[in-house]
């Protein structure tokens, strides 16, 4: 109670009203049932409702954008995380955290039942057959909208993303320590060692790698330990996490097949909320109810521990050369990897020429307009009912 009301006071410091616990996990709820439109929309909704009432001020709004632009793991729930961490401390980040998450878990519970169920059908065969090649051209564009905006006109980052691009369909995996890997060189480029001792050195919060893989460990502790890793690694967007499933979940431990993951991706695309809710669908897949709650909560614990721990320094260290220079290099090779995933993926999607049209159809209404992805996704399901040949 005392810390809730610190960051209350602190909060009307800053020029914002006291909110109280139970308004803002109302409108979180809210929001995560009805919030279409992806991590930047989400976040756009937040700045549009909660500026506006006074709840947050327009500086820890930028502070947290800035927060969970830099950060890896979903952007819009570490928003939210964020938001209820500076005004009702961890108890504010917890529940506003599970609220903004629970509806569109609840709803991949019940159309991972349902596919489960009635995936022999061919109807349902159809709707995903449709679905598949919109869902190629969603992740293709989000890999090129991250580079263009990441990297701009960087010939070194483009580099980096065309490395990590091609490695990944080359070896068709992705390799997460590619990701430092390009952290690292992004570092010497913008902060090379010449200017080390003359500022201030950058946090050491990215050792995030390796440590969670537990050999031979019982299945749900597997899938625990690889969700939370995934969690980790969602540098760039939520898309950001499909060439890290497709790697663990596909390649590495065999849980789905290529089918199976791609509509996993469409799921994840098609509710609300956060996209990397992707985690409960394959969590069902693997070991049922219990599987979707261990992937759901495994793969936002990283977003939820950086909020509470290193949000605050990231805030203080964020003009840092060294840091900035991370970041642009791990985004390049998210969004690479992305790109190579989206090739990857193609080649069980896009099988004849009615996909094929639909991919390069989606491509281009994506690109040239601003259409709703799961309005496209929804028409494309139609479509495929129509174009199913079995």
């Amino acid at each position: 109670m005392k810390r809730e009301n610190e960051e209350e006071v602190k909060g009307e410091e800053h020029g914002a009203k006291a909110v109280g616990l139970l308004e803002l996990t109302l409108y979180f709820l809210r929001l995560g049932a009805l919030g279409f439109g992806g991590p930047i929309a989400l976040a756009g909704y937040m700045q549009r409702d909660l500026i506006p009432r006074g709840w947050i001020t327009d500086r820890e709004y930028q502070e947290g954008l800035a927060f969970s632009q830099m950060m890896p793991g979903p952007l819009a729930a570490q928003l939210a995380m964020w938001i209820g961490f500076i005004r009702h401390g961890v108890v504010g980040a917890s529940l506003i955290g599970i609220v903004f998450i629970l509806p569109t878990f609840l709803l991949v519970l019940l159309i991972s039942y349902l596919y489960v169920a009635y995936r022999g059908i061919s109807v349902v065969q159809a709707l995903f057959y449709g679905i598949g090649p919109v869902v190629i051209a969603i992740v293709a564009l989000s890999a090129l909208r991250i580079a263009k905006k990441t990297v701009g006109r960087d010939w070194r980052l483009w580099l980096i993303f065309a490395v990590v691009a091609l490695t990944t369909v080359v070896v068709r995996a992705e390799i997460a320590l590619l990701f430092l890997a390009a952290g690292g060189i992004g570092v010497l480029i913008y902060h090379p060692p010449r200017y080390w001792r003359r500022g201030t050195t950058t946090p050491a919060v990215w050792g995030i790698s390796g440590f969670l893989g537990i050999a031979g460990a019982p299945r749900l502790l597997e899938l625990g330990a690889f969700f939370v890793k995934a969690g980790a690694f969602t540098f760039g967007s939520g898309l950001a996490i499909v060439p890290f499933l497709h790697q663990g979940v596909v390649l590495q431990h065999h849980w789905l097949n290529e089918r199976q993951f791609l509509d996993a991706v469409a799921v994840g695309i098609i509710t609300p909320g956060p996209v990397v809710i992707t985690a409960a669908f394959v969590g069902y897949l693997v070991d049922g109810f219990v599987g979707a709650a261990v992937a759901a909560a495994a793969v936002f614990s990283p977003v939820y521990f950086f909020v509470l721990f290193i949000g605050r320094y990231i805030i203080r260290y964020r003009e840092n050369a060294g840091l900035q220079g991370f970041i642009k290099g791990a985004t390049s090779a998210a969004s690479g990897a992305i790109a190579g995933a989206s090739v990857i993926l193609g080649q069980g999607s896009v099988i004849d020429v009615p996909t094929a049209i639909m991919c390069a159809a989606s491509l281009l209404i994506l690109w040239r307009f601003k259409v709703p992805e799961p309005l496209l996704i929804a028409v494309a399901a139609v479509a495929g009912i129509f174009l199913y040949r079995g």
